[in-house]
């Protein structure tokens, strides 16, 4: 979880920012005045994205997604994979710790069926979303797909959890499951934003230009630009390997 260095060692770095196991907590709070009764939907929906991060880093060749290096750079690919499994069976066990919340043994059920199901739309999601960098040409409505899997599916499955925590009526469990959706998938097209522009912006990530993935200002620009902007887009991206000057000439285009 980051809280050790490869040694096992203490480390203290910036916190990260946990948006679903947030989206989860909040929603608690907003239907019942108390968030504690979704602390398993926010710890299991937590350890589900970290098993994600891992699983990905590997996929992507990501050596320092952040502050240190990825599980798989210190201790390789197998032990990472290894690792990722046993974080998604984590995040199943601790979504049936509501029941010590005394919530009712159907609803708990109903959590668990909604975490499997995110995690099989998370997997839905990444394949398309690595189908993706063999393509030129990706649609706004397909990349709202994809994202509506990858990063939709995880947060409506903490809102809907901690709906049903609450022991919220039906209808408000689905109105909170299309919320978390929909929070999720602006969640990811923020931090397409971010990446290029935001405060800790420096043009994109480099793993995810060199890796060819699609976010929204690229894709839109694909999209809807003059023929000119395409193709020098086009030129780029039909390389083979693209070097790291490339990213500065991607940016400049976007702008």
């Amino acid at each position: 979880m980051g809280w050790v260095d490869q040694q096992g060692q203490p480390k203290s770095g910036t916190a990260p920012l946990s948006f679903q196991s947030a989206l989860a907590l909040t929603s608690c709070d907003a239907l019942s005045g108390d968030f504690r009764n979704a602390l398993p939907v926010a710890a299991s929906v937590d350890l589900i994205y970290n098993f994600t991060l891992v699983h990905g880093d590997v996929q992507s060749n990501r050596a320092e997604p952040g502050d240190r290096p990825s599980i798989w750079w210190v201790w390789g690919p197998a032990q990472a994979i290894n690792a990722g499994d046993g974080l998604h069976a984590l995040g199943r066990t601790t979504m049936m710790r509501l029941a010590q919340n005394d919530v009712p043994a159907d609803r708990v059920l109903r959590a668990v069926r909604s975490l499997d199901q995110a995690c099989l739309s998370l997997c839905e999601g990444q394949y398309i979303d690595l189908q993706f960098q063999d393509q030129m040409l990706v649609s706004i409505a397909d990349y709202l797909d994809m994202i509506r899997r990858k990063a939709g599916a995880l947060a409506s499955c903490a809102a809907e959890s901690a709906a049903l925590a609450t022991g919220a009526s039906d209808e408000d469990c689905v109105r909170f499951t299309e919320m978390g959706r929909s929070m999720g998938m602006a969640w990811q097209i923020a931090r397409d934003i971010d990446d290029l522009w935001g405060e800790h912006g420096d043009g994109m990530t480099p793993s995810n230009v060199l890796n060819k993935k699609k976010s929204l200002p690229l894709v839109h620009t694909l999209e809807t630009a003059p023929v000119s902007a395409k193709r020098e887009l086009g030129a780029i991206y039909m390389k083979r390997v693209l070097d790291p000057e490339d990213i500065a000439k991607m940016i400049e285009i976007l702008d």
